[in-house]
């Protein structure tokens, strides 16, 4: 692979890395408007479908050649692995409602060691001494990122639990998308678990809005929240990681911590001091630890 393919990669997978660092920033704003979760997860998703449509569409007529239609097999597939992606919107955001964004990320971020278990459990793959030290390393930047370690610090053990959810749902969500009808274009995959994740959302919508749905989230928000959560991420993502390999892409996409962090520090005032920035560049050398390959390293 040229070096140029490899550069195009990462410029798309740091930015699509990036966009979804600054997701919950947003959220946090459109919760200080006084809307609810429901009304934002719904706003998102549905735009978000419109503009996956308007992409696939758009593929359709760029494309000469007939593209890879997708079965009943994949279509079903997919939007059943969709609607791990519709959870862990809805528990992020209601972990943004209850902690800080900077505390929130780091939550997520746990899809680091869950995701080592879940291979361990599902794939039967022992993790590497490599893979045990940053599950270890990650831990360790938790505490620090997440201030845990002053007990002066009172936070939300709501909010915590939450977090925790959309990392589980999280994990899942990129363990089946690594998985499932990888025969048909990603504009199609993300269709189709756009539509899973929607009927998450739905159901959601239905059983917490106890107030009338405010439709001014569509106007002030909606086209944003659709945009860095799920229009940009997925695409550029998709479009970048065959280009860099899974080891490259995923520190490339770690990115998201930091930027979600300083958006936080920057945009929402919140207190972001030294020792939970020590622990938000140990989970980044966690990851990096975790996706270089020593063995080949040594070689050269």
């Amino acid at each position: 692979m040229s070096n140029n393919n490899i550069i195009k990669g990462v410029f798309l997978v740091g930015l699509g890395a990036t966009s979804y660092g600054m997701l919950a920033t947003f959220v946090k704003l459109a919760y200080q408007e006084g809307f609810t979760t429901a009304e934002i997860t719904s706003a998102q998703f549905i735009y978000g479908i419109f503009g996956i449509l308007i992409i696939n569409f758009c593929e359709k007529k760029r494309i000469n050649k007939v593209a890879v239609k997708a079965s009943k097999k994949n279509i079903f597939q997919l939007i059943l692995a969709g609607t791990s992606l519709g959870m862990t919107s809805v528990f992020y955001y209601l972990c943004v409602k209850h902690i800080d964004v900077s505390i929130a990320i780091v939550l997520l971020m746990q899809t680091v060691w869950i995701g080592v278990l879940l291979e361990w459990f599902l794939d039967k793959k022992r993790p590497s001494p490599q893979k045990t030290i940053s599950v270890t390393i990650v831990l360790i930047g938790t505490l620090l990122a997440t201030n845990l370690l002053n007990s002066s610090v009172k936070l939300d053990w709501i909010g915590i639990a939450f977090g925790m959810l959309a990392a589980c749902s999280f994990t899942t969500t990129m363990f089946t998308a690594n998985k499932v009808a990888l025969e048909i274009s990603s504009a199609q995959r993300s269709l189709f678990m756009l539509m899973g994740g929607a009927i998450i959302v739905a159901g959601f919508a239905l059983f917490t809005q106890i107030t009338p749905f405010n439709f001014d989230i569509f106007i002030k928000w909606g086209v944003v929240l659709a945009l860095f959560g799920t229009i940009i991420p997925p695409m550029l993502m998709n479009s970048g990681f065959p280009k860099t390999g899974l080891g490259l892409g995923s520190i490339v996409s770690s990115l998201e911590l930091p930027v979600s962090v300083s958006m936080a520090y920057f945009i929402l005032n919140e207190t972001v001091i030294i020792a939970q920035w020590v622990g938000v560049l140990l989970i980044l050398l966690a990851v990096l630890i975790m996706n270089i390959n020593f063995n080949q390293t040594k070689k050269h």
